[in-house]
């Protein structure tokens, strides 16, 4: 059994510490709210970030973040990109110099368009810090449907610890040495299933999104490969496991965010509406900063930037990616 603190009580977060209750370790979880932590507690549900799934008793919900950290063994980093970094300044001091330490954020940071291992490191001053990722909705992670994710960290040894702290019976994870690659997959896929989503709000059909996710991947590898990942990483559960299940599942914010946008709402109209983060809203912005910056075509990414921010007509957007210069599919 390991003492495990979870920062952040979003549906990822809450889900994995479900899991790692099961598996039998004991588990604190962190939020900024002492109200909503007292409700999680009385009713033994997070229905803000996961509805519908029963907490086990054995998990703590803690607001002081001193007591909320105490003694940790394994520490999990599970709060939204966009606020990353001002919540992780006033965890500095709080980590244990030998913990084991997991990011589980799926996005790039705003200000300096970094990956989240990469801002923890600089703000933790704790390193190497691993990273999990791969197809693994919240809503049937915490209900148990079978799923495999990989994590990645630079030191083996602490890959291979957190690999036996995570897995159970119906989750299995790997490992890996790309941390670049697992993060990257993660992050830059939410902004190709909100153009995956567009499809669906037009109404196009099954070819439209297999183009669409099959030509996504490959501008995520380009932008990642650039980034420092390894190629063959895109092709694992970071990289197209991931893709799929974002692209395709009903559990998907991001694809969601990309249908309604495609019939029609504008996007101040759906971030309203919605209690939880679509993390492809802020990436799609980052990641073309990066591909400008590295002389890289990432043109999917370009028209999701064009509707999200200049509310370009989805329509128009598809249009766009189909009538730009033939060339041939490698290269």
């Amino acid at each position: 059994m390991k003492k495990i603190s979870v920062i952040g009580d979003g549906g990822w977060g809450t889900a994995l510490a479900v899991g790692l209750a099961q598996a039998g370790h004991a588990v604190r979880v962190w939020g900024p709210f002492p109200d909503y932590l007292d409700e999680i507690r009385r009713i033994g549900e997070n229905t803000k970030f996961l509805p519908g799934v029963k907490l086990p008793k054995e998990i703590a919900w803690i607001a002081d973040r001193a007591e909320a950290l105490r003694d940790a063994e394994v520490v999990v980093l599970a709060v939204p990109s966009k606020f990353f970094r001002d919540v992780l300044r006033s965890f500095a001091s709080l980590i244990l110099p030998q913990a084991l330490v997991v990011s589980v954020t799926k996005g790039l940071d705003r200000e300096t368009g970094r990956r989240m291992t990469q801002v923890a490191e600089e703000l933790l001053g704790h390193a190497p810090i691993a990273a999990l990722s791969g197809p693994s909705h919240a809503e049937e992670v915490a209900r148990g449907v079978p799923t495999a994710v990989t994590i990645a960290c630079a030191d083996h040894a602490k890959a291979v610890a957190l690999q036996k702290v995570f897995s159970h019976a119906t989750f299995r994870v790997y490992t890996s040495s790309d941390v670049a690659g697992v993060e990257l997959g993660g992050a830059l896929k939410n902004v190709i299933a909100i153009a995956a989503g567009v499809c669906d709000g037009i109404g196009y059909g099954d070819n439209t999104k297999a183009a669409l996710m099959t030509r996504g991947l490959a501008e995520i590898t380009r932008l990642g490969v650039a980034l420092g990942a390894q190629p063959d990483t895109f092709a694992g559960l970071s990289g197209m496991g991931d893709l799929v299940v974002t692209c395709t599942s009903r559990h998907s914010r991001n694809r969601m965010v990309g249908e309604r946008l495609g019939r029609g709402e504008s996007i101040q109209q759906i971030l309203d509406s919605m209690a939880q983060v679509a993390e492809g809203v802020w990436t799609c912005t980052t990641a073309r900063t990066v591909a400008v910056q590295h002389a890289l075509r990432a043109p999917i990414t370009e028209e999701v930037c064009a509707v999200i921010n200049e509310g370009k007509d989805p329509r128009q957007a598809v249009q766009a990616l189909l009538m730009r210069e033939l060339r041939p599919e490698r290269g």
